[in-house]
């Protein structure tokens, strides 16, 4: 049973984390970003049992990431195409891949992420549109948006990141 509580449902992490958090769901996006399109090839790339990416399947179709399209009409087969609000994911799998790689593979990188046209390794890095300078913990800080409620707004006070004089270290 996932987690129901206002400040999670409020909270744009909470409702990404409800969406594309289990961990099945974030592998057949990462497929998906590489060109699977078809429930065979998930199943094959992934050796998943098949009612469980069902499951994922039409939680990630119902959450409009996928759209269903039928390219089979007997017996009838559909193709699972990446929505564009699955296409915004994409940054945040760079973004894993890039942390796996730097703090999970001590024998060296086994997949990296390169430009298409000169397949040079890319580096993701998180930046503000605004300045391009890198976003950090050290340089960022969590406030209440326009729409926050009174429960929001009195949740992220209390935050200990809130205080300058205990803000989180380092880049």
């Amino acid at each position: 049973m996932q987690p129901r509580s206002p400040s999670i449902q409020e909270c744009p992490v909470g409702r990404a984390v409800e969406t594309v958090g289990e961990w099945w769901s974030i592998l057949i996006l990462r497929d998906a970003f590489q060109g699977a399109t078809k429930f065979d090839e998930f199943s094959q790339s992934l050796g998943i049992a098949p009612n469980i990416l069902s499951r994922r399947l039409a939680h990630l179709t119902a959450s409009g990431m996928f759209a269903r399209r039928r390219y089979n009409e007997r017996p009838p087969r559909y193709e699972y195409v990446l929505t564009d609000k699955a296409r915004d994911f994409f940054p945040v799998i760079a973004t894993l891949l890039a942390w796996g790689n730097k703090h999970l593979a001590p024998r060296g990188e086994s997949i990296l992420l390169a430009n298409r046209s000169d397949v040079r390794p890319l580096k993701p890095l998180v930046v503000d549109a605004a300045d391009m300078r890198p976003i950090t913990l050290a340089n960022a800080v969590v406030i209440a948006g326009p729409r926050a409620s009174r429960g929001m707004r009195a949740r992220l006070a209390s935050l200990k990141a809130m205080n300058a004089a205990v803000a989180p270290a380092g880049d």
